[in-house]
């Protein structure tokens, strides 16, 4: 698996269309899943978002993704995956898992990425983890604790198996009700991932309706 280079960014962000197959091409933009894997038991379309703390074009993808999830339709979900490429993205995905197991994956979520990538804070080590979690209002032993645990461990390994399951080799990539997979290389950047990301949302349900 791997993080794909940075992508040119356009200054504004590009209005997303109502409309949804007529505008995006399958094995051009996405990829239809054959079998599709089971859709969120709740009714709502789930979009599973495969990341990871130090790849750059999550990092940027990151912010589009949030405004977009801030307009998005109220029948969508987003289930944030860390991804597991090697032994050495384990620390990042333990820290996503420790901090959403203290409540914390909302208000820090963001500052895990832009403390690595624009302060160059090395958060894939677990002391300079926990001196970090303290200095954002953490308890110490409660963040070191956390990270240690076999509840961690188990998300990590559920991770690992949901990578394993939709066959995911790069990052940012997403799964949309189970059925579509997309990403910034097939969408053509960050700045097309997450308009493609609306229109395959917006399909999901209407298939659902038929």
């Amino acid at each position: 698996m791997k993080c794909f280079v940075r992508w040119l960014l356009v200054p504004a962000f590009a209005l997303l269309a109502s409309s949804t197959s007529a505008q995006i091409e399958p094995a051009r933009e996405f990829v239809r899943l054959d079998p599709p894997h089971a859709a969120a038991a709740d009714g709502r379309v789930e979009v599973i978002e495969f990341f990871y703390y130090g790849c750059p074009v999550c990092y940027e993808t990151e912010p589009l993704l949030s405004r977009w999830l801030g307009t998005a339709p109220d029948y969508v979900t987003l289930r944030r995956v860390p991804a597991l490429s090697s032994e050495a993205w384990e620390s990042f995905a333990k820290l996503f898992y420790t901090l959403e197991g203290l409540g914390q994956i909302e208000r820090l979520h963001w500052p895990v990425y832009d403390n690595v990538h624009f302060e160059d804070v090395k958060l894939n080590d677990e002391k300079l983890m926990a001196d970090w979690a303290a200095r954002n209002g953490i308890e110490r032993e409660k963040f070191v604790q956390t990270y240690g645990s076999k509840s961690v461990a188990d998300k990590v390994a559920q991770a690992r198996g949901l990578l394993k399951s939709y066959d995911v080799r790069a990052v940012p990539t997403f799964i949309v009700d189970g059925k579509f997979l997309t990403s910034a290389r097939l969408a053509g950047g960050t700045q097309q991932v997450v308009p493609v990301l609306d229109r395959l949302v917006r399909l999901a349900r209407e298939e659902r309706l038929r």
